[in-house]
């Protein structure tokens, strides 16, 4: 059944997001900034907002992509945001990777606008978004877990109510945790390999079932070896996700010794200019001082 869906972010993550959203047949609404980047999805069938509110206002569903907590509550609750356009009773669901305090925030403010919320954070990057296999971990009540289900269902395979508003998020640095240490831990096998002279490109396959295996070895390895370096998604946002689960884990009181060298190391290739590159630009922690990135 086709859904009448907003789509307010429209980035690498938003566009792939909308473009499965069009491809599955649903109505669509896009307003981003980034003029070029809505007309791509124009270009496919969806329709064009001045605004987030008019983007907002015949839609069941607004989903909003966007890249930090600041960015989410004007595009929801600023002038001519979300809570203007969009009639009582329509479902916001924030795919973006924000603080869960900050959602608790929203969440609260939307109520008190007859507005509901999900927060539905994502796993998979824009590849699983196209092919409509994305991870969902999403918090909210769960009447308004199950309606967001109708419109996520198109980009997702794998949707999981974690309990209330902010649990997504939480969920979401969770896997940032493992996703950041993940990409590390395979890139320093890649470079082992290089270095010991093994046929590196075998490896994901000699390793394959075993205890070792994982989506990150078998998508990335091949990667790094390749220094492929296409953009599915930043460094500079771990670097974010990583600050975020830092400050829970003070809240907490969690020790994370092995998260907090992480995020050093995504710090300082962000401070090297690499910030915007994808993931697999982590290689480049391991080549020499004097060698010159290259994309």
């Amino acid at each position: 059944m086709s859904e009448r869906i907003a789509l307010i972010g429209a980035g690498a993550m938003g566009g792939a997001i909308g473009r499965r959203l069009l491809e599955t047949g649903n109505s669509l609404t896009v307003f981003d900034l980034d003029t070029v980047k809505v007309d791509e999805l124009v270009a496919l069938g969806g329709v064009a907002a001045v605004s987030a509110a008019e983007a907002s206002r015949d839609a069941e569903f607004v989903i909003t992509s966007l890249n930090a907590s600041r960015i989410v509550e004007i595009a929801a609750f600023g002038m001519d945001g979300i809570a203007e356009g969009a009639k009582p009773g329509t479902l916001i669901i924030d795919m973006s990777s924000i603080e869960p305090d900050a959602t608790r925030k929203f969440a609260e403010m939307a109520r008190e606008k007859g507005l509901a919320w999900v927060d539905s954070p994502l796993s998979g990057g824009a590849p699983k978004a196209l092919s409509g296999e994305l991870t969902l971990m999403a918090g909210g009540e769960a009447a308004d877990v199950e309606r967001a289900h109708r419109a996520l269902r198109h980009v997702a395979s794998n949707y999981t109510h974690m309990g209330p508003s902010g649990a997504g998020q939480t969920t979401k640095l969770i896997n940032q945790v493992l996703c950041g240490l993940g990409f590390l831990a395979v890139a320093e096998a890649a470079q082992l390999a290089l270095d010991a002279g093994v046929d590196a490109a075998k490896i994901p396959q000699a390793l394959k079932g075993g205890r070792a295996d994982s989506a990150l070895l078998q998508e990335y390895l091949p990667r790094f070896v390749e220094k492929d370096y296409r953009r599915t998604g930043r460094i500079d946002n771990m670097v974010k996700d990583l600050n975020a689960v830092n400050d829970l884990a003070r809240q907490t009181g969690t020790s994370m010794p092995m998260t907090a060298l992480c995020a050093e190391i995504h710090r300082m290739l962000t401070a090297a200019g690499l910030g915007g590159e994808d993931q697999a630009a982590v290689m480049e922690f391991f080549k020499g001082a004097k060698q010159e990135f290259e994309v």
